[in-house]
């Protein structure tokens, strides 16, 4: 039985898809069409090699990864809708029943925004978070040119090989207690990574702030999943100061973009990292 999770658009960034169990070619038509497009964007010249993803899909899935979430821009130019970019999230599926499991994190377009990238990821069941692994894990990119849909497959297995490692640096991080003081450091650096050097519009102690039972703890993983949650996710209130010089209550928004996505999740897990070789030291 189909169970969704979440399934949101915004027709101004992305729509999106995810489901507890793999989605079918049906469901991936609906909200990421542009996996189907049937030749690049006019824009493309004639040395710009063309492998839709679906065809990537179909490969990983003959190799035991099967996609179980899936979103796709949605572009100022109407013309690129059917060729944006967009980003898949592939498991096995035997890792349902799990506490949390493995990814790979496919995005690409066919509109020449972006080539075929693969970065490991790890989503969290009792939230659904899925998290990008940082600048110490395998990044694969492959531009459209030459035989690239098997140097997609490849470059695949190369992040998959990654996924022991990854599951050890959850679970090294699970044992690393934080101070209050080294949680809101750290939730300090995450809103920097989030919002550059602009003022937040929130403070550190908001987005420390547990969603769920499961979520109450002082070790680096649990923080880190909580502060993750808080800035992707959004809906905190906060303050911004106007063009007039004047304070303003807002919410904060969610990150829908599929860049700012894996950007900002990145840079979360690398500063997860840097305060696991602090704690070590």
């Amino acid at each position: 039985m189909y169970h969704t999770l979440a399934t949101r658009f915004s027709h101004r960034n992305a729509r999106q898809i995810a489901a507890r169990e793999a989605l079918s070619d049906d469901q991936l038509r609906q909200v990421v069409p542009s996996i189907f497009a049937e030749e690049a964007h006019g824009s493309r010249s004639a040395k710009y090699v063309y492998v839709p993803t679906i065809e990537i899909v179909q490969g990983l899935r003959k190799e035991g990864f099967a996609p179980f979430f899936a979103v796709q821009a949605q572009p100022r130019d109407g013309s690129r809708f059917g060729h944006a970019k967009h980003m898949l999230r592939m498991r096995r599926p035997d890792q349902i029943g799990a506490t949390q499991a493995p990814e790979v994190v496919i995005v690409n377009s066919h509109d020449g925004t972006t080539s075929y990238q693969m970065f490991a990821g790890l989503i969290r069941f009792v939230c659904t978070n899925s998290m990008i692994a940082g600048e110490q894990f395998k990044e694969v990119r492959v531009p459209h040119k030459g035989n690239i849909a098997d140097q997609i497959i490849e470059g695949a297995y190369t992040v998959a090989q990654d996924f022991p490692r990854l599951i050890d640096a959850s679970r090294e991080m699970a044992g690393i207690a934080l101070r209050p003081e080294e949680q809101r450091v750290f939730a300090q650096a995450a809103l920097v990574a989030r919002y550059d050097e602009v003022d937040s519009p929130v403070t550190p102690e908001q987005i420390l702030q547990p969603r769920r039972q499961a979520d109450f703890g002082a070790d680096l993983w649990t923080v880190f999943n909580r502060v993750q949650e808080n800035i992707i996710r959004g809906g905190l209130n906060g303050t911004r100061e106007n063009a007039d010089g004047r304070m303003v209550r807002r919410k904060t928004r969610a990150i829908n973009g599929i860049d700012q996505n894996v950007g900002v999740n990145r840079a979360l897990w690398t500063l997860a990292e840097g305060m696991a070789r602090l704690k070590a030291a």
